[in-house]
């Protein structure tokens, strides 16, 4: 019995964890995975994330991915859904779509408008804008992310069309 794998990515607030969750809710049998979480791991020594990264930066955000992916994999192979959520920006989308050995494997990418993602980011407690500015990761995202899976603009969405959207429109990757 093979599950199968959802990676839903986009920039902070763009409804990642609010979807992701809803997603695993729907499905029957899900696991939810939260990409973040591995960084938190790193007690001494994390390299956090800049519009510079370091190379240290660089390699921590691929081990989590990898880690990410690994989870994925091993719930999938249990027989589960598993729904990852990270951000995942630019080249590094296909090479973690790729470190996803289950298939099918559905790629997500939510781009709200960047005046949503703002006035969410100002409507909640956990600040994840600091060095980054909203405009700054959505031009990156739109700009540098190569277009796999389904794109979904989800300013006009609830969160319950937005799962109903991607149960509806999402293909597996090849």
């Amino acid at each position: 019995m093979t599950g199968t794998v959802y990676l839903i990515t986009g920039v902070q607030a763009a409804g990642k964890s609010t979807v992701a969750q809803a997603l695993a809710r729907r499905l029957p049998r899900s696991a939810h995975i939260r990409g973040d979480t591995f960084r938190t791991f790193v007690v001494n020594g994390r390299a956090e994330m800049s519009p510079d990264p370091s190379a240290a930066a660089l390699e921590q955000l691929r081990l989590r991915y990898r880690l990410a992916a690994a989870s994925a994999d091993a719930y999938a192979a249990a027989g589960f859904a598993a729904v990852v959520q990270d951000v995942v920006l630019g080249e590094q989308l296909p090479w973690f779509a790729e470190q996803i050995r289950t298939r099918p494997c559905h790629v997500i990418v939510l781009v709200p408008r960047p005046e949503v993602v703002a006035a969410r980011e100002a409507g909640r407690a956990k600040k994840a804008y600091g060095t980054f500015t909203v405009a700054d990761l959505d031009s990156g995202l739109r700009s540098t992310t190569p277009r796999i899976g389904l794109w979904l603009d989800n300013s006009d969405l609830t969160v319950a069309e937005t799962v109903d959207a991607i149960l509806d429109r999402s293909q597996p990757l090849p």
